[in-house]
């Protein structure tokens, strides 16, 4: 409202510059009374012509701050409702959707956003109030002379916009050859160790030339159309101006005009054509930004299938011993691939506090085992419980806040070692993360860091090698203290000495908690209390080490395979 106002003011001031140029020239300049009094007469023209500069300037300032702001906090309040909106998606939709898709969405569409409601909306709204000011002001003036301008006007703009959309196409086509560079030089630089070994440098140097001289081609074409569309503005616009300009001065000079309302009169016509043209871009904008705004409510229109219920059931107050858990005849098959079941007919009981491992061949369904569990997907058919209660039943943050997981690939921050570890638990004391830590028998590596527990890790943990991330990983789980504990492949990827000391770390996390383990590595899973083999998204056996070696069954030959010299 304050902006709508300052808008008013400075459009009012803008229009009231002409009629004041006009008294200067009509009234100020004639000779009335002594030299003195036409002196003062002018001075007192020139400082009211000086005060509607002052208003315009005050007005345009105020105008700018508060439609800038608005535009700020629209911008801020998209970013923040989006990206709150993306991350309650469920694995499905990143399944379908890339990552950069909806970077470009969260950064690129709410910028085209901010600059129509910041500045465009601004530019419209002033210049629609100067050009219907303007054209009431030029037919005030002189009707004839303001037919004559406004039928050429209007000729003249038809071409500019035709071929202004030209330039708009060219400037889409220039920013999408950019962001193609710009995709090529992110991917190589963070595959940098692979293209050096690879002796990839100057291919790769050259792919990117050549992508960079495709964006350099594109923007010159822009560049010219550009160029040609600022030839044809200036000289068809100031022709226009300059045509109607000599038709005023003949009617000057045969007394049909006076000077000053000639000189009010090219005021006015150079704004009504100013304002034409700022319209003219302004509504190439809002088109963009209409594009744009469909693409974030296309987004925001999305509802994840994996929520809350609207009457959640209560968790069980959490058992030292761990929590119990149960599958019962669950069917389960990715939304992508809707013909090729992961998991059939599949059914267990774990107590609490038991230790069991899963294994099996690439592709059985462990992995999936654990993302039912977590609720990323659920079951066509079936039902899990845990404690007794539905998991479907459950609120997500309840269901999630009772497991902890120990994922294959670690996911490290780019922060530094504390914030790292407590992201297991926010409220958590320094004190309490570096008890998890030494649990987790990372304690030791973290003080050795420069900083210690301040220490950067950098981005992805690069500055960690792959048995201190997982050490990590496992002081994280331990800090949430959960009753259910998965572990998915922690030591796949680990040489002997790492997986020693994760190995004692796992122990340690397992203890008083019922524990899933994922593991291809049957060495590590010897001593759990019960091991569940996995076959084509089914349990095929179920005992433990010595009981399924004497099954000779599909673990004898796993273990056959690994443990044969």
């Amino acid at each position: 409202m304050l902006a709508g106002v300052a808008l008013l003011i400075a459009a009012a001031a803008t229009l009231a510059i002409p009629y004041a140029f006009r008294q200067l020239i009509d009234v100020g300049f004639v000779k009335e009374g002594t030299a003195t009094q036409g002196v003062a007469h002018v001075d007192m023209y020139f400082l009211a012509l000086f005060g509607v500069a002052v208003i315009l300037g005050l007005a345009t300032a105020a105008r700018f701050y508060m439609v800038s702001l608005l535009g700020e906090r629209v911008t801020a309040d998209v970013r923040s409702a989006v990206y709150g909106h993306v991350v309650t998606q469920s694995p499905e939709f990143f399944e379908t959707t890339q990552t950069g898709e909806v970077l470009s969405r969260l950064t690129a569409d709410t910028t085209i956003i901010q600059s129509v409601v910041g500045t465009s909306i601004s530019m419209a709204l002033r210049n629609s109030l100067l050009l219907m000011g303007g054209l009431v002001m030029l037919v005030l003036t002189s009707a004839k002379l303001s037919a004559i301008i406004i039928v050429l006007l209007a000729a003249i703009v038809v071409p500019i916009v035709i071929y202004g959309r030209r330039v708009r196409s060219l400037s889409r086509d220039s920013q999408s050859r950019i962001a193609d560079a710009s995709a090529m030089a992110g991917e190589i630089l963070n595959a940098m160790p692979t293209v050096q070994a690879f002796t990839h440098e100057v291919i790769e140097a050259n792919r990117f030339k050549q992508s960079v001289e495709s964006a350099f081609e594109t923007a010159m074409r822009r560049i010219r159309a550009r160029s040609i569309l600022t030839v044809m503005a200036i000289v068809l616009v100031f022709g226009t101006i300059v045509f109607v300009l000599w038709l005023g001065a003949r009617a000057v000079l045969m007394g049909e005009m006076s000077g000053g309302e000639l000189s009010q009169f090219i005021l006015y016509a150079a704004m009504v054509a100013s304002a034409i043209g700022a319209l003219s871009e302004v509504l190439g904008e809002v088109q963009r930004a209409a594009g744009a705004t469909e693409r974030l409510l296309e987004l925001m229109s999305l509802q994840s299938n994996i929520r809350s219920p609207d009457h959640p059931l209560p968790l069980a107050v959490r058992k030292a011993s761990g929590a119990t858990l149960s599958m019962h005849a669950v069917e389960f098959h990715y939304p992508s691939r809707p013909l090729t079941p992961s998991l059939c007919d599949l059914s267990i009981d774990i107590a609490a506090g038991e230790t069991v491992a899963v294994v099996g061949a690439s592709g059985a369904g462990k992995t999936t085992l654990f993302q039912l569990l977590l609720r990323f997907y659920d079951p066509q058919k079936g039902q899990i419980t845990l404690d007794g209660v539905d998991i479907a039943q459950l609120k997500l943050s309840d269901l999630r806040d009772a497991i902890g997981i120990v994922p294959q690939d670690t996911v490290i921050f780019s922060a530094n070692a504390l914030e790292n570890i407590r992201y297991g638990r926010v409220d958590a004391s320094d004190e309490e993360v570096m008890a998890a830590a030494k649990m987790a028998a990372a304690h030791e590596f973290i003080e050795k860091l420069p900083e210690g527990y301040r220490s950067f890790l950098g981005e992805r943990g690069v500055r960690l090698s792959g048995g201190q991330r997982q050490r990590i990983a496992i002081a994280r789980a331990l800090l949430k203290n959960p009753p259910l504990l998965l572990l998915d492949e922690a030591t796949s990827a680990l040489d002997a000495e790492s997986e020693r000391w994760v190995q004692g770390a796992i122990d340690a996390a397992m203890q008083g908690r019922t524990t899933l383990i994922i593991a291809h590595r049957l060495a590590t899973i010897q001593r759990a209390d019960r091991i569940a083999v996995m076959d084509n998204g089914r349990i095929v056996e179920m005992g433990n080490h010595a009981h399924l070696l004497a099954l000779d069954g599909v673990y004898a030959r796993l273990a056959r395979l690994q443990f044969q010299s």
